[in-house]
């Protein structure tokens, strides 16, 4: 039940920080992207249930405060989620690299599929332009933020993970 609390709110903090603090702090309209680094993030620290449940709420937070098509962004966001579960097996404690790419990735697919289905389909098909200009600095600007919020997030996700079995143990 506390991880569930934890997790709602680190979501609410997430999406009231992509609304309010990243609107101030973008780069020629280019701000990172905080839910997807949470999505990705307890994906690899906590499997593909995990991922994908995160990255529903976090795409629907998206869905309701930036996005006029309600469930896009969450199923984005929950297929980002559940793929990067899928690394769940091979994710290291003390190495920074494999989230590093994983987030890196993970932000250049939810790039190119928002190109895709906002654009593309609206007949604008200058990729290369959107991926110059759009894509590819806000993977990087992402990643900035991740080399910073990561640690936090593994923080709390071994705490939750203590308290959890703590009570396993209390309990036998």
């Amino acid at each position: 039940m506390r991880r569930k609390i934890v997790m709602a709110l680190l979501i609410v903090i997430s999406c009231i920080l992509q609304c309010s603090l990243f609107q101030l702090i973008e780069i020629a309209s280019i701000k990172p992207n905080l839910l997807l680094i949470l999505t990705v993030s307890f994906g690899l620290m906590r499997g593909r249930r995990s991922g994908l449940l995160t990255g529903f709420f976090c795409g629907l937070c998206c869905d309701l405060f930036f996005e006029s098509i309600l469930g896009f962004q969450a199923l984005l966001y929950m297929w980002i989620g559940y793929f990067s579960g899928f690394f769940y097996r091979i994710f290291y404690d003390d190495d920074i690299k494999t989230p590093l790419l994983l987030i890196s990735g993970a932000d250049l697919v939810y790039g190119i599929c928002q190109y895709a289905f906002t654009f593309l389909l609206r007949g604008r098909i200058h990729f290369f332009f959107y991926l110059r200009r759009i894509i590819i600095p806000e993977v990087l600007y992402t990643l900035i933020l991740t080399i910073i919020t990561y640690r936090l997030i593994y923080y709390i996700n071994q705490k939750l993970c203590r308290t959890d079995k703590r009570s396993i143990d209390s309990l036998v």
